[in-house]
C-alpha cells in the first residue's frame, strides 16, 4: 500500500490488500483509494467529519459525475427514475423504525 510522502497524501491501495488489511484501514481517519488492476475502484473515506481538500473535490467530482452517467445510461434509468428508487426506500426505511 502506498501511504503518500509524510501523510500529506490520500493513501492507494489494491482491492486485495485493501480487504486483507480492511480491520485497520476501517480505524484508520485517512481516505484511501482503491484500484483494482491499476484503475480507480473506489475512494473509502472512513469518518464522515473529514473534510476534503476543495482542490481534491473539484478533481473527483467531474470524474464521479461520469460514472455515475455512464451506470445510469447502461441501466437505463432516469434521475426521476432513481429519486423514486430512493423515495420508495426511505419509506420503507421509517416505516420499519416505526415498528421498532
Amino acid at each position: 500500500m502506498y501511504d503518500g510522502y509524510g501523510g500529506d497524501h490520500m493513501r492507494i491501495s489494491g482491492v486485495r490488500d485493501f480487504r486483507n488489511r480492511a480491520t485497520g484501514l476501517l480505524r484508520s481517519k485517512d481516505p484511501v483509494l482503491v484500484t483494482r488492476r491499476g484503475r480507480l475502484a473506489g475512494i473509502f473515506f472512513p469518518t464522515p467529519e473529514v473534510t476534503l481538500p476543495i482542490e481534491l473535490k473539484r478533481e473527483l467530482f467531474p470524474i464521479l459525475s461520469a460514472e455515475i452517467r455512464r451506470q445510469l445510461r447502461r441501466r437505463r434509468l432516469s434521475e426521476r427514475d432513481v429519486e423514486a428508487d430512493f423515495e420508495s426506500w426511505r419509506k420503507t426505511r421509517r416505516a420499519a423504525r416505526r415498528r421498532r
